[in-house]
């Protein structure tokens, strides 16, 4: 059986006395899709950020590719191999589309590199790779600040797999998206999930289905239920905590 390439070990974190993990337990698999979903206050960024470096654990490991990283600063945990889009694109706004994935695929991280030296030529075939990957190759000129909401979540996205990062945690990216919109981006992790690991937090049902993906439900900072949306949809604990309050305002609102 193949070694999980993320093993989270009884992960607790506590923020004045509330416990906003409380012992979670979690193996991802290399080149698979794993999709965490719960009502707010879950746990959920919170198990993102700490997998990052950018929250510590107050119990617990975090353990990368069998590299203990629960201690490490959070830039060492990125050059390890694991980066992370937040739900709120964060996209050089006055940068072009092709200098936002130059500055992600730059592999001298130092800021002054980007400006005083151009790129290699295998950076500049790692750029047109992932331009074609989000779709975005006709857009390269442009700059972020004209893109629309879902091209800005797709940019960044880029940016996360111009890194070259093996595991990749994505929060919401299909927030702010219409239906085909996220339809376009479900397709896209698909075919990441292909050769990267990728981690999703979402709140939408349909396009969590059309990941079709394991899934993982939080409560409360603990591991609810694990499984496949089909079976998790029908599932009570998972209809009261999270699914059965969404299908109760969904009614309110018609």
């Amino acid at each position: 059986m193949a070694e999980p390439l993320l093993d989270i070990q009884d992960v607790h974190v506590t923020f004045d006395g509330f416990r906003a993990l409380d012992g979670i337990t979690l193996q991802i698999f290399p080149r698979t899709a794993r999709v965490i979903i719960g009502p707010n206050g879950a746990g959920k960024s919170t198990l993102l950020d700490t997998v990052i470096g950018r929250t510590r654990a107050t119990r617990g490991r975090v353990v990368f590719r069998g590299q203990d990283v629960t201690r490490l600063p959070e830039h060492r945990i990125v050059r390890a191999g694991i980066c992370r889009k937040f739900q709120t694109p964060g996209v050089l706004e006055q940068m072009t589309v092709h200098d936002n994935l130059a500055v992600a695929v730059r592999r001298k991280k130092q800021w002054w590199a980007h400006f005083r030296i151009g790129l290699d030529a295998g950076e500049r075939a790692r750029v047109d790779e992932v331009l074609a990957e989000i779709g975005m190759t006709g857009q390269r000129d442009r700059r972020a600040a004209e893109l629309a909401h879902g091209e800005k979540q797709w940019l960044e996205i880029g940016m996360v797999l111009a890194s070259d990062a093996e595991l990749l945690l994505l929060d919401e990216p299909t927030s702010g998206m219409t239906p085909a919109e996220t339809d376009r981006t479900a397709a896209l992790i698909q075919r990441l999930a292909q050769q990267h690991t990728v981690v999703v937090i979402d709140h939408d049902m349909a396009f969590v289905e059309k990941l079709a993906a394991p899934v993982t439900v939080l409560h409360q900072g603990r591991v609810l239920k694990e499984g496949n949306i089909q079976t998790l949809r029908d599932d009570p604990d998972v209809i009261a905590i999270y699914l059965g309050r969404a299908r109760k305002q969904d009614h309110a609102a018609s």
